[in-house]
């Protein structure tokens, strides 16, 4: 079954990142359990085109990776039983970055659910700007009840939450 688009409220009610670490505007496409198609644009106002580079601004590598992860974040929290649960980034394999992004581009995450269990997953995501290829890499993911670890503010005590894997 494949659901359809979500915004940028429902998204936020999926995974704890907020302005400027929020990485994914919507959701194209969700099939539950099973893949996802996020959209991030990529605005020339973004604060990391200060530093990176002057006058050649690119987004920086970790920075699409981390928009792949917290796509399959999103896909994560879809998961069966992750109800009160959220998804922490564990590893990463293989990830290649093969053009540089830049500002005015699209986006276009697709994450597929590579294995599945209670606590932990692997998924596959491939970042595409114009249909090309940008990134892609494995990305594994652990899921925890999202009380624990935090602090008294309500935070996450970590500063990285979701991020999914293979």
């Amino acid at each position: 079954m494949t659901l359809g688009a979500m915004d940028i409220e429902a998204i936020m009610a999926r995974i704890p990142h907020r302005y400027p670490m929020l990485l994914v505007d919507r959701i194209l496409e969700v099939e539950p359990g099973r893949r996802i198609v996020g959209l991030k644009n990529v605005a020339a106002n973004e604060p990391f085109f200060q530093g990176h580079f002057p006058g050649h601004p690119i987004m920086p590598g970790v920075l699409v990776a981390e928009a792949m992860a917290q796509v399959g974040g999103v896909l994560a929290s879809l998961m069966p039983g992750a109800e009160g649960q959220i998804a922490y980034f564990a590893a990463i394999e293989r990830c290649r970055f093969r053009r540089p992004v830049r500002p005015g581009d699209q986006l276009i995450t697709e994450v597929i659910v590579l294995r599945a269990r209670t606590r932990i997953g692997q998924m596959q995501a491939t970042a595409r700007v114009d249909g090309a290829v940008v990134a892609d890499g494995v990305f594994t993911y652990s899921m925890a009840p999202l009380g624990a670890g935090r602090d008294g503010g309500g935070a996450p005590a970590r500063a990285e939450a979701p991020r999914a894997g293979r």
